[in-house]
C-alpha cells in the first residue's frame, strides 16, 4: 500500500474514532462513506435507515460480499488517545471505526483492478444491538438479508479486528464459529403482602431465587461437552425496596449463548419446562421472553480453502491460525446462514497491550493492521469471483 493512502486511511480511521454513532444513527459515519464512495464513483443504495451497499461491477460474473459494521457502543472511552471520543459515553471499543476504513480501502483497490463479477460492499449499521431498531428485535446485519438485496450473491467475506492477535496474523475457526445468543427476560408474578404473613402471600423473591439457581443445573446437564453459559445480569423487583414488604414481581434479566444451535435449543426447551414446574410448585405466574437472537456464526470450510493462495500472499506461512469457537454474538452469523461465508480475526495488537479485549474502555488497536486487512479483502474478493466464475 502507498504510504500516501495508508496516511489518508489512518485520516478516516480517526474521523470516525472521534465520532463514534450508536446503531441506527450513524448518520454522520454514512455521510462519510457516501462521500468517499461518490468521490471513486461507486454507485451505492440506502438500506436499514443509515446502512450503504456499495456496487463495484465489471463485466458478467458471479456476486460476493464483503461486509463491515459501522456502529459504536455506549461506553465512555478511557484510552487517552489524542483522537478519542468526543461523545460521552459513546465509544468505538469493538473496532468498527477500522472495519469501515479497512472496506474503504479495499474499495479504492478494487477499483484499479480488472475482474469479471459484482462485489457489494456492505456497510452496516447496528451489529451491536437493536435497541433503536426499525423493526422490532432485528439488528442491522438481520435487516440486510432480509432485504434480499444480497439474494444473488454466492459468498461473503467479513473481517474483525483482534486487539490481543499480533498485527500479520489473522484467526479463523470453521464450521460454528460464534454462538447462538439471546437476551432473556423472565418475569415471576406472586402475591405480595406482610413479611410477617407468609401464609398469604406467595413470595417471588424466593421464587427467583430458586429460579437462578435450578437453570444453572440446565448446563450441567445439557452442555456437558458444548460450551455454552446461561448469565443471569440483573435482579429488579416491583415496587420500592422494603423490610417488611414482599412484592407482588419479581424481573431476572440474563444472557443465553451456545455455539451449538441444537444445544441452544435444548436448553431454551428446559427453561421453559423447569418454569412450568416452578408455576405448578409455588403456584405463580412466570413469563419467559427472548430478545434479540442471533444465530451462530457458520464458517464455510470450502472457502476458507479457496482462500488458501490469498492467506499466503497477505499473510504468509504459519501465521494464519485456526482458534476456538467463541460464547461472543456477531450478526454476521445472518449473511452466513443464507450463503457460503467466512469471518476472521485481523491481529490489531497495539505494543503494551496485553489484557485488554473488545468492549473495554481501553481497548486500544494498532493502526497497521489497515495494510493486511485492505490486501485481504481486494485479493479474497478477486479470489472469490475467480473461484464462482
Amino acid at each position: 500500500m502507498q504510504d500516501t493512502l495508508f496516511q489518508e486511511l489512518i485520516g478516516i480511521r480517526r474521523q470516525l474514532h472521534q465520532h463514534p454513532e450508536l446503531g441506527f444513527t450513524e448518520f454522520k459515519t454514512s455521510a462519510l462513506i457516501q462521500e468517499q464512495l461518490r468521490a471513486m464513483d461507486i454507485p451505492f443504495e440506502m438500506v436499514a435507515v443509515t446502512g450503504v451497499i456499495g456496487t463495484l461491477q465489471q463485466g458478467e460474473g458471479p456476486e460476493i460480499v464483503l461486509r463491515a459494521d459501522i456502529d459504536a457502543l455506549p461506553i465512555m472511552e478511557d484510552t487517552g488517545l489524542p483522537f478519542s471520543s468526543v461523545h460521552d459515553r459513546v465509544m468505538h471499543a469493538c473496532g468498527h471505526d477500522l472495519h469501515t476504513t479497512i472496506l474503504l480501502g479495499a474499495a479504492r483497490s478494487l477499483r484499479e483492478r480488472s475482474f469479471n463479477g459484482t462485489v457489494k460492499l456492505v456497510f452496516q449499521p447496528s451489529e451491536e444491538g437493536n435497541a433503536r431498531s426499525p423493526e422490532k428485535g432485528k439488528s442491522g446485519g438481520q435487516i440486510i438479508v432480509e432485504s434480499g438485496k444480497l439474494n444473488n450473491a454466492k459468498a461473503a467475506l467479513g473481517l474483525h479486528v483482534h486487539p490481543l492477535l499480533p498485527v500479520g496474523v489473522l484467526g479463523y475457526r470453521n464450521g460454528e464459529a460464534l454462538a447462538n445468543v439471546s437476551n432473556f427476560f423472565i418475569r415471576i408474578y406472586g402475591k405480595g403482602g406482610h413479611a410477617g404473613s407468609l401464609e398469604h402471600v406467595i413470595d417471588p423473591v424466593l421464587i427467583s431465587s430458586q429460579v437462578v439457581v435450578a437453570a444453572q443445573s440446565i448446563i450441567s446437564h445439557t452442555a456437558t461437552v458444548q460450551a455454552a453459559v446461561l448469565a443471569f445480569t440483573n435482579v429488579a423487583i416491583s415496587g420500592e425496596p422494603s423490610h417488611n414488604v414482599i412484592p407482588e414481581q419479581v424481573l431476572l434479566q440474563g444472557s443465553l449463548r451456545a455455539l451449538n444451535i441444537d444445544t441452544y435449543r435444548k436448553i431454551v426447551a428446559r427453561l421453559e419446562n423447569l418454569l412450568k414446574g416452578m408455576e405448578l410448585s409455588f403456584g405463580c405466574r412466570i413469563a419467559l421472553e427472548f430478545t434479540a437472537y442471533y444465530p451462530s456464526l457458520l464458517n464455510d470450510a470450502g472457502i476458507h480453502a479457496q482462500l488458501a493462495p490469498v492467506h499466503e500472499q497477505v499473510f504468509g506461512a504459519g501465521q494464519v491460525r485456526e482458534g476456538a469457537g467463541q460464547l461472543i454474538a456477531e450478526d454476521f452469523a445472518f449473511y452466513s446462514r443464507i450463503m457460503p461465508s467466512q469471518f476472521y480475526f485481523l491481529g490489531a495488537q497495539q505494543e503494551g497491550n496485553d489484557a485488554f479485549f473488545l468492549h473495554h474502555p481501553k481497548v486500544s488497536f494498532n493502526e497497521d493492521c489497515i495494510k493486511p486487512g485492505v490486501a485481504f479483502l481486494t485479493e479474497g474478493a478477486l479470489r472469490l469471483l475467480e473461484s464462482f466464475s
